[in-house]
């Protein structure tokens, strides 16, 4: 059997491995590393707070360790009782007092940095995208330049850009953890959020609320460009035309199959409004298929045909008809011939 010193030894290995493990991450998901306006000022309230609390550990433990030292109980003193101090009125004041300079010294900045991050006052002169979230996709609009995506929200280095969301179905959660902080996304009205990223680079966003059994994979990302490299897909995406057939004679095929089996009754390719699934305008030039697999043809035909067995829960799964291997692999060779821009995610520093 362990002894009692064992055991300690356990907890205290199993304690040190969890808090090292706790530093383990990436680069483009951790809100530790900021790259963005929300980010560090989330970053600067995570400092803040640290400092406060290490304050008041310390400021606990010193003198219980002081105190259990120095008036241990010692021999002869076994039936000696300390002096009470219940109902010191300085004491008590003292810490009472304390706590709640301290709870407001947290307090302030957060409120403020909360108000400054929802500030619509300045919308007009900046960027403003309509995101929608959904069981377990989100659907990005720009509704000043009439263009729509999904899983990709494309947006320029440098510049605020206001995020009007709303959730077609459920409560979800946009959070962008490198870039920005998180925002609930309620079905019943319109949060709104700005985000700035410093830097050029594909973040990894995630949905912060339990949505459903797919909840986890509710992934997305940001790609950030350049100024200029953000006009070129905004003009390159604007210049979609849904009905231009492939030159490629399998997704050609893949083309009149989309349409046959009544893919396009869900899913858009333009600006299109009222799709169900997710607009596949540029869908060539996706991070990911399905917003958590590597975008290969391999692992969209298996998404195609059995999207429940990847994300449990979906609207997809059972609302197409049967396909075949040879249909499902022409199909998924001209979804990924859809690439409208010659901005890729590569080209922004992935």
């Amino acid at each position: 059997m362990i002894g009692r010193m064992g055991k300690f030894r356990a907890l205290f290995l199993l304690g040190s491995l969890a808090l090292i493990l706790s530093g383990c991450g990436k680069e483009n998901l951790t809100a530790l590393v900021p790259k963005g306006y929300g980010s560090e000022a989330s970053m600067n309230l995570i400092i803040l707070t640290t400092v406060v609390m290490s304050f008041v550990f310390l400021a606990v433990i010193i003198p219980l360790v002081i105190v259990l030292l120095r008036f241990r109980e010692k021999k002869g003193q076994e039936d000696f009782i300390p002096k009470q101090v219940e109902g010191n009125q300085t004491l008590e004041t003292v810490w009472t007092v304390i706590p709640i300079i301290l709870v407001i010294i947290m307090a302030v900045p957060t409120v403020i940095a909360t108000f400054d991050l929802a500030d619509t006052s300045e919308a007009s002169e900046h960027i403003n995208i309509n995101v929608t979230g959904n069981q377990y996709w989100w659907h990005f609009d720009y509704e000043d330049d009439g263009v729509q995506t999904s899983q990709d929200l494309y947006i320029p280095a440098g510049e605020r850009v206001y995020l009007n969301m709303i959730a077609a179905d459920v409560t979800h959660s946009f959070w962008v953890p490198t870039i920005s902080g998180k925002l609930d996304v309620n079905p019943e009205n319109v949060n709104t959020l700005y985000i700035e990223a410093y830097e050029e680079g594909v973040y990894w966003g995630k949905c912060a609320e339990f949505c459903g059994p797919s909840h986890s994979l509710m992934d997305f990302k940001v790609i950030v460009v350049s100024p200029e490299e953000y006009e070129q897909w905004l003009a390159d995406m604007g210049n979609v035309n849904p009905d231009e057939v492939p030159g490629d004679a399998v997704a050609a095929e893949g083309k009149e199959l989309f349409e046959e089996k009544s893919c396009m009754g869900c899913h858009a390719i333009g600006d299109s409004p009222g799709q169900v699934g997710p607009n596949l305008t540029n869908f060539g030039n996706r991070t990911t298929i399905a917003g958590i697999l590597d975008p290969t043809k391999e692992n969209l035909v298996d998404w195609i045909m059995d999207p429940e067995s990847i994300k449990p829960g979906n609207l997809m799964t059972g609302k197409y008809p049967d396909l075949s291997d040879d249909e499902a692999d022409k199909i998924a060779e001209y979804l990924l011939q859809l690439k409208e821009t010659d901005v890729t995610p590569e080209s922004a520093g992935n």
